[in-house]
């Protein structure tokens, strides 16, 4: 079970390696979303602005109006974000469910697969 600083030390990290991957912000310049974690383990929710492809925050707690909303426990928010695991496998087995339009699941899933290539 991983706490909110473990999750925020994760999620600094996904966030700079997301920011500064060319190929992924060229790809997503014109998605602009909010989304929202829950950690069904701890309770323990979180957002991600991200606006024209580049994450603005990621603050602690659900801030706006959500266009995603993403459920997983805590600990494979923090793998998926370290990179140390592809979340399509835990999406395809339910471990991760994810809520929002088609279109916004189906760009999660691209994300993965420049993010995670080998997954």
């Amino acid at each position: 079970m991983a706490d909110w600083d473990e999750l925020a030390e994760a999620l600094a990290d996904y966030t700079e390696n997301c920011n500064g991957n060319a190929r992924l912000r060229k790809m997503q310049r014109d998605w602009s979303r909010t989304l929202h974690f829950l950690c069904v383990d701890t309770g323990a929710a979180f957002s991600m602005e991200v606006e024209r492809g580049e994450i603005l925050a990621t603050p602690q707690g659900h801030v706006g109006a959500p266009d995603i909303v993403v459920t997983s426990d805590s600990e494979t928010f923090c793998d998926m974000f370290w990179g140390d695991l592809n979340p399509v496998q835990k999406y395809l087995r339910g471990e991760i469910t994810v809520q929002g339009s088609q279109e916004d699941v189906m760009r999660l899933d691209a994300i993965s697969y420049v993010i995670w290539p080998d997954g």
